[in-house]
């Protein structure tokens, strides 16, 4: 019968115990100086060695041939302990035999020496699930027991021990194993069993086991059932996790705040029968390393990742703030809350996601305390690059609430239009030369009013509607748009095509002007469509917090003077010093 992995490698002496140097040192001193304790605790989460040390010590403490303060495994009391027919090492679970009447057969066991051992050793697992009952009655035996007995209680929840009996044990709390050393196992076993695993797999593996080596082994075991070159790719399909890319357009949907295509990212994983509260922890994880690049100083000890998923994260959280950060924790955090008790765990992700992009329909505290940080980011963004912050709109007429009939997605991340004032300068087919004269708009006749008013005095015509714009004198002052390449990164997530068009491009500032500069003809066709043209503008919008006008750049015309061949002569007479009379 196939014998599983973490069954078959579980060490079988002290040395071989991953990550728990800080136990197995103790242990092994103890044996060395012949201080066995009547009662230990081992604590700690799940898969970290707690139940390994305790059949290790037991078959030491029994041991005819100590090997390094090591079991040798080959005396009669090893190989009987392995085989089961020595009755003295005595393994039970509290979980199922958690009543007195059980804790009372041991008591009456403890009575008697050992048979064929040493010691009688009871290992009891899960050791907190035991009744009330049951740890009164073991209580006495703990304080007093025959010297031949020892007891090695094991659990993951040391808060549930009463402390009469945590006083009277030795205790030692095992750690999570760390992920470098659960990679190099997984390395180790990989090549016992003649399999490929990438780095990446081996590390992947390690952060979904969460510490817990155990679990790492029975994810390698089914990944090798799938292939048998294990690659990320395997890991997340045996593991059922989204890809990693899936995470980081998610987190920059809320940086961008499209809702839209997070909600198709989220639909795509769940036809792939991706789980969705699994998905919550996951987004909840990487925002969580987002967190730890902007606050920890040397950050890569800490997260978990390939060196090209930690560049990613890192320039990731360039764009987010620390508030947005922990407000899209607490969302997501209060979202996989409900998601455990919803009908449609599918619909509490969705909802978390589109408050992700759109703070203004969260009505929380965190909630305003996000959007009051983001004003506070676009402030400082305006004035670090020195640009005036528009005048406010005016406040528009009070209206009945109508916030339930409209769609405040849309209207979240609807552009803010041009002042009807400016003259648009928009994309032609070509760089434009000169400006399109439009025409004067027809002098209005006046309304008569009905009663004559008073004479007044005469007043100045009232300037056009539209205003001609002087496309030299705007190439002239046009300067360098410092932010372009930021905004070139943020039109990439509204459309690949259009971002791979102005990757090259360069833009210039003139007033109201954002003048693109490019060679590549196709990016004006793409900017003539109405709903590519709004995208820049949105994006632009959201980076400067200014609306533009867009238009191409073309290098100003310089003043052309006329070469006069007399006036040449002339100058270069009076040069050479003849005098020259001029009339």
């Amino acid at each position: 019968m196939y014998q599983v992995l973490y069954r078959k490698y579980r060490p079988a002496v002290f040395e071989d115990v991953v990550g728990q140097r800080h136990v197995t040192d103790t242990l092994r001193n103890e044996l060395k100086l012949g201080r066995v304790h009547h009662a230990y605790l081992f604590t700690g989460s799940r898969g970290t060695g707690k139940t390994t040390c305790a059949k290790i010590l037991a078959k030491a403490v029994n041991c005819l041939d100590l090997q390094n303060c090591d079991p040798c495994g080959v005396c009669e009391n090893c190989r009987g302990i392995d085989s089961g027919e020595i009755l003295d090492v005595v393994e039970m679970d509290a979980a199922s035999n958690r009543g007195i009447d059980d804790i009372r057969g041991i008591i009456d066991e403890v009575a008697f020496a050992p048979a064929k051992a040493k010691y009688r050793v009871y290992i009891v697992d899960e050791v907190h699930m035991l009744s009330r009952d049951a740890w009164n009655a073991l209580l006495k035996t703990l304080e007093e027991p025959p010297a031949h007995v020892v007891f090695i209680l094991a659990t993951t929840e040391v808060n549930k021990i009463p402390d009469t009996i945590l006083s009277r044990c030795q205790r030692f709390d095992f750690h999570r194993i760390s992920p470098a050393d659960i990679s190099a196992r997984l390395m180790t076993i990989a090549e016992k069993e003649n399999v490929s695993l990438t780095d990446e797999a081996a590390l992947l593996i390690s952060v979904i086991a969460d510490g817990a080596l155990r679990d790492a082994i029975s994810l390698f075991d089914r990944c090798i059932g799938i292939s048998s070159e294990v690659t990320a790719k395997v890991v997340r399909a045996a593991a059922g996790l989204a890809a990693q890319g899936h995470l980081f357009e998610l987190a920059n949907c809320t940086v961008n705040k499209n809702v839209q295509r997070a909600l198709e990212v989220i639909d795509s994983l769940y036809r792939d029968a991706k789980d969705m509260i699994s998905l919550c922890e996951e987004l909840e994880a990487h925002f969580r390393s987002l967190m730890l690049i902007k606050t920890v100083r040397n950050p890569r000890e800490l997260v978990v990742m390939s060196d090209k998923e930690f560049d990613a994260a890192v320039a990731e959280a360039d764009y987010l703030t620390l508030s947005d950060i922990i407000y899209d924790m607490d969302v997501l955090s209060r979202a996989h809350t409900r998601m455990k008790d919803s009908v449609s765990p599918r619909t509490e992700l969705e909802m978390a996601m589109v408050k992700l992009c759109a703070p203004e329909l969260d009505h929380t505290d965190e909630a305003l305390y996000a959007r009051v940080a983001a004003l506070e980011k676009a402030l400082r963004r305006i004035e670090a690059n020195g640009i005036q912050p528009a005048a406010p709109a005016p406040a528009p007429a009070v209206e009945p609430d109508v916030t339930e009939q409209e769609t405040p997605v849309v209207k979240a991340l609807a552009p803010t239009a041009p002042s009807p004032d400016e003259e648009p300068v928009e994309e032609p087919q070509k760089p434009i030369e000169e400006p399109a004269k439009q025409p004067e708009p027809e002098p209005q006749k006046p309304v008569e009013d009905k009663k004559p008013s008073p004479p007044e005095p005469p007043k100045a015509p009232a300037p056009s509607s539209r205003k001609k714009v002087d496309m030299d004198e705007l190439y002239r002052n046009a300067k360098p748009f410092a932010l372009w390449q930021e905004v070139v990164a943020n039109i990439k997530n509204y459309s690949t095509a259009l971002g791979s068009a102005f990757s090259q491009a360069t833009a210039y500032e003139s007033g109201n002007y954002l003048l693109i500069d490019t060679d590549y003809e196709i990016a004006f066709e793409l900017l003539k469509q109405p709903d590519r043209r709004e995208d820049v503008r949105r994006v632009v919008q959201e980076i400067t917090g200014k609306v533009y006008n867009l238009g191409p750049y073309r290098q100003p015309k310089k003043e052309e003077t006329k070469d006069d061949v007399l006036d040449s002569f002339i100058s270069q007479l009076k040069e050479k010093g003849v005098n020259v009379t001029e009339e």
